[in-house]
């Protein structure tokens, strides 16, 4: 059944003009009068609904029965992550929140040979949180994540609390980490996890320090060296496996 993401609240009974990239979506999809389909605003559950007009431009739905249906992991993970180059980026912010992320952070690096500022960012920032939308309608999310406008890496760190309080986990992933993955916890902490990982090239060595005074622990993924769009879909995968996320 198709799933479309509608910003703006809704309850059972009301007659809903769908926005208008939702109306073009239903178009292109050929649906039909009478067609049935699936409603959500990110805040959480999901309504039945059933096409009662469909016009050249615009489609209205009756809004039926609330599902108090949930996708979400039993665990928040935020994933920062160095801006990478061409469409990887897109690819990482629809994988990442298939994959359960609670928070995507774009972040500027010095090794990043993406340059980010004013209007283009601000274009980005939009262009992901559409990819983000989508990644929900597709993958069962009734709950959408949070995409963060790209920030630039020692300001993003500076403006997180100190150490993270009771129970934070903050990892960076380095082919130079000391701790391995398998010593990870076996149950999902009850607090927030960061995950760090550089773009192309990885974090300099400059940034990989700040990090860990930033209370980051040096993450090793074992011998093989990954991409920047492997490294971070194969932890949030295992993570997933290890804490229940599946």
């Amino acid at each position: 059944m198709p799933r479309f993401f509608v910003d703006s609240p809704f309850a059972t009974g009301d007659v809903l003009a769908l926005p208008d990239e939702v109306a073009r979506h239903v178009q292109v999809l050929r649906l039909q009068t009478g067609d049935a389909l699936t409603l959500f605003n990110g805040r959480g559950g999901q309504y039945e609904a059933r096409l009662v007009e469909v016009g050249r431009r615009n489609a209205l739905v009756e809004v039926g029965a609330f599902e108090a249906i949930e996708a979400e992991p039993p665990y928040r993970i935020t994933l920062a992550q160095g801006v990478a180059g061409g469409d990887k980026m897109d690819w990482l912010v629809e994988k990442a929140i298939e994959l359960g992320v609670a928070r995507i952070v774009p972040l500027v690096t010095a090794r990043g040979v993406v340059r980010l500022s004013g209007e283009r960012a601000a274009r980005r920032h939009a262009h992901w949180q559409g990819i983000a939308r989508a990644a929900c309608e597709q993958c069962g999310r009734n709950r959408l994540p949070a995409i963060d406008p790209a920030s630039d890496l020692t300001k993003w760190m500076e403006g997180l609390p100190s150490r993270g309080g009771p129970g934070a986990m903050r990892y960076m992933l380095s082919p130079r980490g000391a701790q391995p993955f398998d010593s990870l916890p076996d149950t999902a902490p009850d607090a927030e996890v960061i995950l760090l990982i550089g773009p192309e090239g990885g974090l300099a060595p400059h940034e990989e320090e700040a990090a860990i005074a930033h209370g980051f622990a040096p993450l090793s993924l074992g011998p093989r060296i990954l991409r920047t769009e492997t490294a971070g879909m194969a932890v949030l995968a295992a993570l997933a496996a290890r804490w229940g996320g599946w």
